[in-house]
């Protein structure tokens, strides 16, 4: 399974950005997909995931703000975050796995990553 995210970029505490994951190859295995995010000098920490069968997962501090949503017709994972606050500044990546375990020991599949900065 290959991941390609996009949206990623620059925007100021209180704005929106939409992330996207077009997914390709081997998808008929993937059960849950997710975004994670990593700030430097922090650990990645998983933000929010989805099953295949549409049950989202949102860590806390988004909870209200973020929404993961999946077009299972174009094989893309998004991640529309509103409000977003400097913290939020990180690389977020996309994630596949057929796993239901929310764990990042249990992703198989890894995008490149894509920045977001959130300035105050």
């Amino acid at each position: 399974v290959q991941l390609v995210e996009s949206g990623g970029g620059l925007v100021q505490a209180g704005g929106s950005l939409r992330l996207s994951c077009a997914a390709s190859g081997s998808i008929f295995s993937i059960n849950v997909m997710g975004w994670y995010r990593q700030a430097p000098g922090k650990e990645r920490e998983l933000v929010a995931a989805i099953s295949s069968g549409g049950t989202p997962y949102y860590v806390d501090s988004v909870k209200g703000r973020f929404t993961i949503s999946r077009d299972n017709a174009k094989n893309t994972l998004y991640l529309q975050m509103n409000s977003l606050k400097p913290e939020g500044t990180a690389m977020y990546y996309c994630s596949a796995q057929s796993s239901y375990e929310l764990t990042d020991k249990d992703v198989e599949n890894w995008g490149q990553g894509t920045q977001v900065t959130v300035s105050s």
